[in-house]
């Protein structure tokens, strides 16, 4: 009983080590900035994959949620405290409050139509950024945000975002894998295998869609406020739908269901967008080739692939 009780405790912080070991060592080759623009997709990843990967639900709109993140820090910022960390509180608030109004009719739908009605609410909130409210988030022009320093802590100094981005890249992770491994996220698991049985067993499935749908889009809200920490500036790019595809290509090339598989998928698409683009004009098609050879050559993701090549080998694993 001890035993397997290390064995559990150990998983999850074999994992955060290797990850913040992983950034580590990369850092004298992405730099801060790039580094740290890294970790927060990888936070946005997790947040979309808990809905996608865990619940079976594929968002189309999830850049409203980042977007909501984004300007409710800048805004709140602005107009009440430049405190960064009642700022960022601001943005998960947000976050999680468009999810508590919009979660009642969203996860009401299923398949094509769940991803579509988030594509239509991302579309709506576009337009109230770019046209609507212009007035008070700059329209196409975009919004700054300054931030004072909290004691010893200036987020101005990009050592000193870089450890704060990585301690929160550590501890989504961590909780996510608490929150998927517990009873609650087995359900949740089991709602995405079949929906009908589990009402059959009693359970207000609805209620628990609901509950998934707040904390993915709160964690989707604070990958984009801890990205207005990192540029200090918002704009219209933020809650752009056309940029939904990105963490969509993440999720699948590291593999959904699985949060390893998350951030391993939101490192590589950073690598791809980021280097590709330096050297290559049309960069997305070898992004679309390289979805391709995922999806024809790794079924189950890069981390799947992996983790099945590992589960092969003979029991000096595990």
């Amino acid at each position: 009983m001890s035993e397997n009780r290390t064995i559990r405790t150990r998983g999850p912080l074999l994992d955060l080590a290797v990850i913040a070991a992983g950034f580590v060592l990369v850092l004298p080759v992405l730099g801060l900035n790039r580094a740290t623009d890294f970790m927060i997709f990888c936070i946005y990843v997790l947040g979309f994959d808990l809905l996608y990967g865990y619940m079976g639900r594929l968002s189309f709109g999830h850049m409203l949620y980042l977007g909501t993140g984004a300007y409710a820090v800048t805004l709140f910022a602005e107009h009440v405290s430049q405190n960064p960390f009642l700022a960022l509180a601001a943005g998960i608030a947000a976050g999680a409050l468009i999810g508590a109004i919009l979660g009642p009719v969203i996860v009401r739908a299923t398949g094509a139509c769940f991803a579509l009605i988030n594509l239509a609410f991302n579309q709506i909130g576009y337009f109230f950024v770019l046209v609507a409210f212009s007035k008070y988030t700059g329209g196409e022009d975009g919004m700054s945000a300054y931030f004072s320093k909290v004691g010893p802590i200036d987020f101005g100094k990009k050592t000193v975002l870089f450890g704060f981005v990585l301690f929160c890249l550590l501890l989504t992770y961590y909780l996510l894998k608490k929150f998927t491994s517990s009873p609650y996220g087995v359900l949740v698991r089991s709602i995405k295998e079949n929906e009908t049985r589990v009402k059959f067993l009693g359970y207000d499935t609805f209620r628990y869609k609901w509950i998934t749908f707040i904390l993915s889009t709160s964690i989707a809200a604070f990958a984009g406020a801890l990205s207005m920490l990192n540029y200090g500036y918002a704009t219209p790019s933020f809650i752009d739908p056309t940029r939904n595809v990105e963490v969509i290509f993440a999720a699948l090339i590291g593999g959904p269901g699985s949060l390893s598989g998350a951030v391993i998928g939101g490192a590589i698409y950073m690598v791809i967008s980021n280097y590709l683009a330096s050297y290559i004009p049309r960069w997305e098609l070898f992004l679309g080739l390289a979805l391709l050879i995922v999806v024809f050559r790794f079924r189950t993701g890069v981390w799947g692939f992996i983790n099945d090549r590992m589960k092969r080998r003979p029991a000096t694993y595990g």
